[in-house]
């Protein structure tokens, strides 16, 4: 029964671990996406015909 509680107390260290971690990221910046803002009007978008709108409007 006693490790029942330890593996308990171990899993929400490891959990807590990971939390701060992950808010450690967040606040450094970690997931910040400064790549794609940049580079997103090279990207071409798809372009639509003539006979897709006519269709649309029937």
């Amino acid at each position: 029964m006693s490790i029942i509680f330890f593996l308990a107390i171990a899993a929400i260290i490891v959990a807590g671990g990971f939390l701060i971690a992950f808010i450690w990221a967040t606040k450094d910046g970690q997931y910040d996406d400064t790549y794609t803002p940049s580079v997103r009007m090279l990207f071409d978008n798809p372009v639509k015909s003539p006979e897709s709108k006519i269709k649309k409007d029937e």
